[in-house]
């Protein structure tokens, strides 16, 4: 179970309530430095947020990279090492079009990042049911050919229909990472699901709580 921090003050909530990894959400990351989700926020910024976290804490901190800020693999690798993450989150979209990367290509980008750090943990995100066709045979060859490059989990986003994430965990080939409004834990572990991560959902329902808490004191 992953719950996603977006500063160090929420990574550290995160680890009082017994947590024993830190995740970060890119779109609370970006949201709280004033940009929009999807690459939009500044690279360096984003970074330096990262950073943040992981020497907020004492435990692991898996960092959502996004697309990888247009980095080449040895790059992004060497800002993670700086940082000091233990893994990350790498997604399939090319943000410059919001459309799918050609998978071969993607899956040679990905073997690049693995061979610059061998013990890195790489979650590689499938975003067919996010901005591609939803077609589970589409993301199925997508999730093989990135285990086939040495990736540790992939990352179906969206993926809730219980019946299709069955089969895309019985058929992946690894790991699979899903995100938390895919079902209750229980039957998702059920199914096979090895992580379950909150993406924005946390940092979204917070900011909404404090909304309520603004319209009370202004009432």
């Amino acid at each position: 179970m992953l719950p996603n921090a977006w500063d160090a003050a929420s990574a550290r909530a995160v680890v009082a309530a017994g947590f024993p990894v830190v995740a970060t959400t890119s779109a609370g990351v970006a949201e709280a430095l004033g940009y929009e989700d999807h690459q939009c926020a500044p690279a360096e910024e984003m970074f330096a947020a990262a950073a943040r976290i992981v020497r907020s804490v004492e435990v692991p901190v898996t960092v959502d990279f996004e697309a990888g800020y247009w980095l080449e693999p040895a790059e992004l690798v060497a800002v993670l090492n700086e940082a000091g993450a233990a893994g990350c989150n790498l997604e399939d979209t090319d943000h410059s079009t919001e459309s799918l990367r050609d998978v071969d290509e993607h899956a040679a980008w990905l073997r690049r990042v693995r061979d610059a750090d061998r013990t890195l943990v790489i979650n590689a995100r499938v975003d067919v049911f996010l901005t591609g066709d939803g077609d589970v045979e589409h993301a199925l060859r997508r999730a093989r050919a990135y285990f086939d490059v040495g990736v540790d989990c992939v990352y179906p986003i969206m993926l809730a229909d219980r019946a299709v994430l069955a089969r895309f965990v019985a058929e992946a080939g690894g790991p699979v990472n899903v995100l938390a409004n895919a079902g209750p834990v229980a039957e998702l572990a059920a199914l096979g699901v090895a992580r379950v991560s909150h993406g924005g959902l946390l940092y979204r329902q917070t900011m909404e709580q404090f909304a309520r808490s603004l319209d009370a004191l202004s009432g």
